[in-house]
């Protein structure tokens, strides 16, 4: 199977080209830190830790939420994933089979204009927090001077979209071992925050714990719809990840590699992760009388130079993580199923990384004002029926049989259909 798929495209720096058995290198633990990197960002610390405060229901159910969601998607992405793993073929080119050679452009353009605008939406976030490690170290202040940025600002920005650069331009062999990196790491980080909050709350914070997240008011009523509110919530933020997961399955090493990462990344990860975010702030509020969900203010209240310059570092990593994961390979692979005889797997980075830098560099001035966000999201949400498509018409049209000739057949092939 891999042998007549090897043959099909000769240019070795296709972003489509389809894998060989001897790149499928990624085993569980890689696969476990996509998800990781997925969850860890800022963005996503703070979400799951406003989930216990957000939708008044006891700490447990919205635990049992969070979990209920995890073990939803690890579901969906063995599903999804699986052509990617038995085939080594990447989200547009599995999209072939049930929309034709031409007619998957559609759902995977759509993909990465969503990815597209929130790989450089994050490359902005990632500068902030490498700004305000500056700014902290220097103590120096610092005015707008271009576009609501400052000088330090713009330098950070320049920085870290480069960074992204660097990697891709490695080849995924990096971008697996940065995951591999930054999912540790956030973690490590996160149980030294724990730790500080305990020792400054004098050992109440298990305490704390049940009693914030405590609701004596709740009826059977307010804590279902807040499970399913919750529940609802997580499974909207993994669905992008969730359509395009062969992009990431094609280098599996096996279907155990996949199912093991994805068991121990979604589940299991999410029952560690809400553990943590939970009692980080519960800590928080003990020690500086409220419940505050940004990691980032828990940090700088602490007063410490080594933990903050420690966390700036953690969050840069996490946020760099997720980027790649959530947005810069989604774009890419999008891009260049434009045209796959043009656009290599390079090319259509530096495509993804220029309008990074475009949509970053307006983001204070001109886009977070007039809130196209909304829009994008919009644009997301038309990706949940096409995931219904391509499962379907994989289990149930195909059986899980495909040709791999025929899903690189352009021009022919059973599945060019009527013009493509």
């Amino acid at each position: 199977m891999q042998t007549n798929s090897d043959a099909v495209i000769s240019d070795e720096d296709s972003a489509l080209r389809p894998i060989t058995r001897k790149e499928k290198t990624w085993g569980s633990f890689a696969i476990f830190n996509v998800w990781a990197n997925d969850i860890q960002s800022l963005f996503g610390y703070t979400l799951v830790a406003s989930l216990f405060i957000s939708f008044g229901v006891s700490g447990w159910t919205a635990f049992i939420a969070l979990i209920a969601a995890g073990l939803f998607v690890m579901c969906m992405v063995n599903l999804s994933g699986a052509a990617g793993e038995r085939y080594g073929i990447s989200y547009p080119v599995f999209a072939r089979a049930s929309m034709g050679t031409a007619g998957a452009k559609l759902p995977a353009i759509l993909r990465a204009v969503v990815a597209v605008f929130w790989f450089g939406a994050q490359v902005y976030f990632v500068s902030t927090a490498l700004a305000l490690l500056i700014k902290s170290v220097t103590g120096a202040q610092y005015e707008a001077m271009f576009l609501g940025l400052s000088g330090v600002d713009w330098v950070a920005f320049l920085f870290v979209w480069g960074f992204h650069i660097f990697i891709f331009w490695r080849g995924m062999n990096w971008v697996e071992g940065f995951l591999n990196l930054a999912g540790p790491f956030v973690y490590a980080v996160m149980i030294a925050l724990l730790i500080v909050l305990w020792n400054k709350s004098d050992g109440k914070l298990l305490s704390a714990a049940q009693t914030i997240f405590a609701n004596l008011n709740a009826t059977w009523k307010t804590e279902m719809s807040g499970f399913v509110a919750i529940f609802g919530t997580m499974v909207a933020y993994f669905a992008a990840v969730m359509i395009n997961f062969s992009d990431f399955s094609r280098f599996a090493k096996d279907k155990q590699a996949m199912v093991v990462g994805n068991l121990w990344g979604l589940p299991m990860n999410m029952i560690l992760f809400s553990a943590l975010a939970l009692l980080t702030t519960a800590g928080a509020a003990v020690v500086y009388g409220e419940a505050i969900i940004n990691p980032t203010e828990i940090v700088e209240r602490s007063d410490s130079v080594f933990l903050g310059i420690i966390a700036a570092i953690t969050f840069f990593a996490a946020t760099v993580g997720i980027n790649l994961v959530a947005n810069f390979i989604p774009a890419v692979n999008g891009i260049a199923n434009l045209s796959p005889s043009t656009i290599s797997f390079r090319k259509a980075g530096l495509i993804t990384s220029g309008f990074a830098l475009v949509i970053g560099g307006l983001w204070t001035a001109v886009i977070s004002q007039i809130g196209i966000a909304g829009f994008v999201n919009t644009l997301g949400a038309t990706l949940a029926p096409l995931f219904g498509i391509l499962v379907v018409d994989y289990y149930v049209v195909r059986k899980q049989e495909l040709s791999s000739v025929d899903l690189y057949s352009m021009e022919a092939g059973q599945y060019h259909y009527r013009k493509g």
